[in-house]
C-alpha cells in the first residue's frame, strides 16, 4: 500500500513540466566517482535479477558479432560493436527504475524494472530511444558506404583478406581514421543528448526535448567534466567487452545505475 502511495505521490509531483531546458548543477570529478560508487551499490544490492537484464546487451551483442562473421562482412563489425554503445543509455532504462526505487526505499525486485512500461513518460522515452536506434543504424549506414568508397569490392574470404588491405594500404588507413573520426562525431552527439534524458523523462515524466534541453545544457556547463564522464563510459565498455562482451555483464548495469546518480547530481529537485 505504501508504495502505491509513493508511487502515486511522484507521479503527481512531477506531471508539470517546463517547456524550455530545467536548471543544473556545476559538478566535479568527485561526483563521478560518488556516482560509480552508488552505481555499484546499487547492483550488489541487487545483482540477480539485474544480471537478468544486463544480459541482453551482451548476448544480442554477441549475436551481432556471430552474425558479422558468418556473413563475411568484416567491415560492420566494428562499427556494430562501437556503435551498440549508442543504444546503451536506452537499454539502461530498466535499471534507472530500479535506482529511483531503491532511493524510495520501494521494492526493487526484478519485476520492477519493467514497470517503466507503465510510466507516464513511455511515449517520449519510446520516442528518443526510436532515435538512438536511428543514430545506430545511420551509423553503420556511413560506415559500409566508407569501406566501400576506400576499399571497393575486396574479396572477402578470410579476416586476413580484410585486414591486410585495411593495414598496409593507404586507403586502409584512411578507413581507420576517417571511420573513428565520424564514429566519435555521433558518440559526441548522442552521449550531449542522453547523458541525463532518460532518467529525467522516467522521473519527471517531461517531453523528449526538454529532456534533451536540458541534456546538453548539462554537458555544456560541465564540458570537462562530462568529458571525463565520456572517457570513464567508453574505458570500462571496452573493458567489460574484452572477455567476449562477458565484463558487460557487470559493467552494463553498474554504469546503468551511475547515470541515475549522476543524473541526481546534475538535475536538482
Amino acid at each position: 500500500m505504501a508504495d502505491t502511495h509513493l508511487h502515486h505521490d511522484h507521479v503527481a509531483a512531477n506531471d508539470a513540466a517546463p517547456p524550455d531546458a530545467l536548471p543544473v548543477s556545476e559538478i566535479g570529478i568527485a561526483d563521478i566517482k560518488d556516482a560509480l560508487k552508488q552505481g555499484y551499490s546499487d547492483f550488489m544490492a541487487q545483482p540477480s535479477h539485474l544480471l537478468f537484464i544486463a544480459l541482453i546487451y551482451p548476448i544480442a551483442g554477441i549475436l551481432l558479432a556471430r552474425l558479422t562473421v558468418s556473413y563475411n562482412i568484416f567491415p560492420l563489425l566494428f562499427p556494430l560493436a562501437s556503435g551498440f554503445a549508442l543504444l546503451g543509455p536506452f537499454a539502461a532504462i530498466g535499471l534507472y527504475e530500479i535506482s529511483r526505487r531503491r532511493e524510495l526505499g520501494m521494492d526493487t525486485s526484478w519485476k520492477y524494472a519493467l514497470d517503466v512500461l507503465h510510466s507516464p513518460g513511455i511515449g517520449q522515452i519510446a520516442l528518443l530511444g526510436a532515435l538512438l536506434t536511428g543514430a545506430f543504424l545511420t551509423w553503420l549506414f556511413s560506415a559500409w558506404i566508407i569501406y566501400r568508397w576506400l576499399m571497393g569490392d575486396v574479396p572477402l574470404d578470410s579476416f586476413e583478406s580484410f585486414a591486410t588491405p585495411l593495414l598496409t594500404t593507404v586507403n586502409g588507413w584512411t578507413l581507420i581514421i576517417l571511420g573513428n573520426s565520424l564514429g566519435l562525431l555521433f558518440a559526441i552527439v548522442v552521449f550531449s543528448i542522453t547523458v541525463v534524458s532518460f532518467p529525467l523523462m522516467l522521473d519527471r515524466h517531461v517531453d523528449m526535448a526538454t529532456a534533451v534541453r536540458t541534456s546538453v545544457a548539462a554537458v555544456e556547463k560541465n564540458p570537462r567534466v562530462m568529458m571525463y564522464w565520456g572517457l570513464t563510459i567508453t574505458a570500462l565498455l571496452v573493458l567489460g567487452s574484452l572477455p567476449v562482451l562477458v565484463g558487460l555483464i557487470i559493467v552494463m548495469p553498474v554504469l546503468g545505475h551511475a547515470s541515475w546518480h549522476l543524473y541526481r547530481k546534475v538535475v536538482p529537485r
